[in-house]
């Protein structure tokens, strides 16, 4: 047995591209902020931010444009575990869950930590309980796995037509809010907005798949990490605390209580199914921000934790991603840096909510004909709005959008706009990794395991990524098309997503490496009722037909499916003795991976043709 040097493998140079594409972007930054000062006009500025970060995303891509299905498909399984876990975690809830879920910080405070809390706790089941073995496995998409596992077709087209539902919904809602992020760049419509997220998706999949998405996606999790820590941290020096604020302003927390008090806000708690969410729009802040319960009650809070756990731990697009790595042991680190950035960016995330409350609070009694100036400022850039009830301002007479707090405090703290327009170019980024990994992987299990689902054996290499890239088009462009009709909320669809692939995926997953019975009457069985019960439950909840949220759908549809699958699995015959000798070869995490072995005896053969 041969022994191949990591080093072959792994660009040692890695580290240096990217501290140059680090140091390229702060410069980019300090120009415009010199640019601020000579008086150059806020059109302009906003532009260069966008158009600079858009272009350098773009220029990464175009860079790793490749003709190889491993390097298209899995980026050469050559992803070192700190950029594939950063990666991970910039597309895992993308730029819907940096900014809708600070503005639900902002909003209802510490009701919104289940979804923190449910985000590591899926990296921490993917790790334990399916990575090291789907890496093993080395499949492009999830239903390829799971067609391969149980040795059914029906199984590969089925999975990959009911997981590409939430994986659309990930795409519209990260097009939609990264289209709101460049419409409030540039000043233009929805539509061009969206048309300017679709082209940079599609520009930035179509010449290298994989390759060009992780690395890209380094990319941009390096601006969003740099967009939400530095306005965050100036802030925190200019108000007495640490420049690492994240770990420093509990005494801050603890003087918003005594300011919530005063100021008579309401102690509102909530029955234990209650959960609402702030909806999508300006909205006032009507809950004390540490006081529990008071927006979702305490057995919501827990069943949503565990839904967003299983949403993420299941998501179609994640999971194969761990299949980019060298190796099984840096796909578990890979988890784990995804799981120490996905952390950072909701702990940052939490305490520009905590800051914006600050200034929130320092308002309380100020009279309405003299408004701060950032609160004057906000209004006309339609991020806030004003209730003229009474001749004092109160805290309720103030609605923020939602969607727009990482905006909106920059003008708060009184920095130049120029950090704000380094907010909204985060957001851009970190929408624009978010849904190019959802577009890949819904591209991917319509050309892999829909359109040659019928056939093991993968067509030419022409054919293949010809198809893909076709798809790669349709699929962003369709993406788009729902975006700008539908206009959803997208934190509705986040949640949607994770609960239709909790529900249809998760289950399945578990039993497919944990339990050896499993056969595909019993995962078919599972994908199906899982989903089925999931959609009937959210069209329920909507339709006020019943009193849970349908957020937390996933909690009655997975032990759905999940009894399904165990039932089913009981009642037909046992599993074929191939499908045993795979699960068994998928258990030792070592060894050549069996993808890669399947695709080298399918070319041995086509050479040995006649």
């Amino acid at each position: 047995m041969t022994f191949t040097p990591r080093g072959r493998f792994i660009n040692p140079r890695l580290g240096i591209y990217f501290g140059i594409f680090t140091s390229g972007f702060a410069s980019l930054v300090l120009i415009l902020l010199m640019l601020e000062q000579m008086g150059v006009s806020h059109g302009v500025l906003s532009g260069a931010m966008l158009t600079g970060a858009l272009v350098a995303f773009l220029l990464i891509a175009v860079a790793s444009t490749t003709r190889e299905p491993l390097e298209f498909f899995a980026a050469g399984r050559r992803v070192p575990a700190v950029y594939c876990g950063l990666s991970l975690a910039s597309s895992t809830l993308g730029a819907t869950g940096v900014a809708c879920v600070t503005g639900a910080f902002f909003l209802i405070g510490s009701d919104a930590i289940w979804i923190m809390a449910g985000g590591c706790a899926g990296y921490v089941i993917m790790a334990v309980l399916l990575a090291p073995f789907f890496r093993k496995f080395g499949a492009f998409t999830l239903p390829t796995y799971l067609g391969r596992r149980f040795d059914s077709r029906n199984v590969r087209i089925v999975s990959a037509a009911l997981l590409a539902v939430p994986t659309l919904l990930i795409l519209a809602a990260e097009l939609s809010i990264g289209a709101k992020a460049v419409e409030w760049l540039l000043g233009a419509g929805p539509a061009f907005a969206t048309a300017v997220m679709v082209l940079a998706v599609i520009g930035g999949l179509v010449f290298g798949g994989m390759r060009a998405l992780t690395w890209s996606s380094v990319a941009t999790g390096v601006t969003a990490i740099l967009a939400l820590v530095v306005p965050v941290g100036i802030v925190a020096v200019l108000l007495g605390y640490l420049p690492l604020p994240q770990l420093s302003h509990g005494p801050m927390i603890r003087a918003i209580g005594r300011s919530e008090a005063i100021a008579a806000m309401p102690i509102v708690l909530q029955p234990p199914l209650g959960f609402h969410l702030p909806h999508d729009g300006l909205q006032a802040v009507v809950k004390r921000f540490y006081e529990p319960f008071g927006a979702i009650g305490p057995l919501a809070y827990t069943l949503a934790t565990l839904t967003t756990m299983m949403g993420v731990a299941a998501a179609p697009w994640v999971l194969p991603r761990v299949a980019t790595t060298p190796g099984v042991y840096e796909a578990r680190k890979a988890l784990g840096w995804a799981c120490f950035f996905f952390g950072s960016i909701m702990l940052t995330a939490l305490t520009i909510a905590v800051f914006m409350r600050h200034y929130l609070m320092q308002v309380a009694g100020a009279s309405i004909a003299a408004p701060p100036e950032w609160l004057r400022s906000l209004v006309t850039l339609r991020l806030a709005e004003m209730s003229t009830r009474s001749n004092k301002l109160a805290v309720g007479d103030i609605a923020f959008d939602r969607d727009s707090i990482v905006l909106a405090l920059p003008h708060a703290a009184g920095l130049p706009d120029v950090f704000a327009y380094l907010a909204a170019a985060g957001i851009v980024a970190i929408a624009f990794a978010a849904a190019s990994a959802a577009a890949l992987t819904l591209a991917a299990m319509l050309s892999e395991d829909i359109v040659s689902g019928l056939s093991w054996q993968p067509p030419a290499t022409g054919v293949r990524l010809g198809t893909v890239r076709f798809m790669i088009v349709l699929v962003a462009g369709f993406g788009g098309f729902v975006a700008v009709l539908a206009k959803g909320d997208p934190l509705k669809l986040l949640l949607w997503a994770l609960a239709l692939t909790a529900s249809a995926g998760f289950p399945v997953l578990v039993a497919s490496i944990w339990w050896k019975r499993v056969n595909q009457f019993g995962a078919l069985a599972g994908i199906v009722t899982g989903f089925a019960v999931a959609v009937l439950m959210i069209l329920a909840s909507e339709a006020e037909l019943i009193g849970l949220s349908s957020a937390l759908a996933a909690i009655v549809a997975v032990p759905a499916g999940l009894l399904a699958l165990i039932s089913v699995s009981l009642l037909t015959l046992p599993p074929t003795r191939h499908s045993l000798e795979l699960v068994r070869d998928v258990r030792v995490p070592g060894g050549e991976i069996l993808y890669d072995r399947e695709m080298r005896i399918q070319r041995q053969k086509e050479r040995r043709r006649p």
